[in-house]
C-alpha cells in the first residue's frame, strides 16, 4: 500500500495514477498529523510526501513521520509543478529499486546462512565419520551415529551443498 501525504486539490488525480502504474491501493492524508495515524494503522511500501508541507525546520519535523514509517521508502515531489504521472513512475520507479534490494538482501542472507550451516554439516558429518572409526564402539550407537549421518547428508543436500564425504 502507498500513502500519499498532500494538500493538493490535484490528489485525486495522482492517486488514480499511482494506482493505475504501480497496481498498488493508494491511500491519502491531507497532514503530518493525519499521516502519522495512518502509518500506525497500517504497513506501507512506499510514503509519498508533497514538499508543500515541508515546515521551516524539515528534519524535526520529517523526525516524527519517519519513527512511524517502518521500512516504507519516502518520495518527495513537488505536485505543484509535477505532473501525475510522473509521480507515478517515481513511485513505480522507488517500488522496483525496493524489490531489487530485497532481493539482494535475501540472496546475501541465504548465502550466510548456507555457509554458516556448510561448515556446521561438515562438522556433523565428519565427527560421525571419526565416531564409526572407534573400535568397540556399541552396535546400538553405531545405529545412532549413522542415523544422525544421514540427517546431516540430508541436511547439506537441501541446501545445495556438494556431498563431499564418502557415504558410511
Amino acid at each position: 500500500m502507498i500513502l500519499l501525504i498532500t494538500s493538493s486539490s490535484r490528489a485525486q488525480e495522482c492517486i488514480s495514477a499511482i494506482q493505475e502504474l504501480a497496481n498498488e491501493e493508494t491511500r491519502r492524508a491531507e497532514s503530518r498529523h493525519a499521516a502519522c495515524e495512518l502509518l500506525r494503522e497500517n504497513e506501507f511500501s512506499v510514503v509519498v510526501i508533497d514538499q508543500c508541507l515541508l515546515e521551516p525546520d524539515p528534519d524535526l519535523a520529517d523526525r516524527a513521520l519517519f519513527q512511524q514509517m517502518g521500512s516504507a521508502l519516502p518520495i518527495y515531489v513537488n505536485l505543484a509543478i509535477s505532473g501525475s504521472e510522473r509521480v507515478a513512475r517515481e513511485v513505480q520507479a522507488a517500488l522496483k529499486r525496493r524489490q531489487r534490494e530485497t532481493t539482494i538482501a535475501q540472496r546475501a542472507a541465504e548465502t550466510a546462512l548456507r555457509n554458516e550451516l556448510k561448515d556446521s554439516l561438515t562438522a556433523v558429518l565428519l565427527s560421525c565419520q571419526m565416531a564409526l572409526g572407534v573400535q568397540d564402539v556399541p552396535p546400538s550407537a553405531v545405529a545412532r551415529i549413522k542415523s544422525i549421518h544421514e540427517a546431516a547428508a540430508e541436511m547439506r543436500g537441501h541446501l545445495g551443498l556438494p556431498d563431499t564425504e564418502a557415504a558410511l
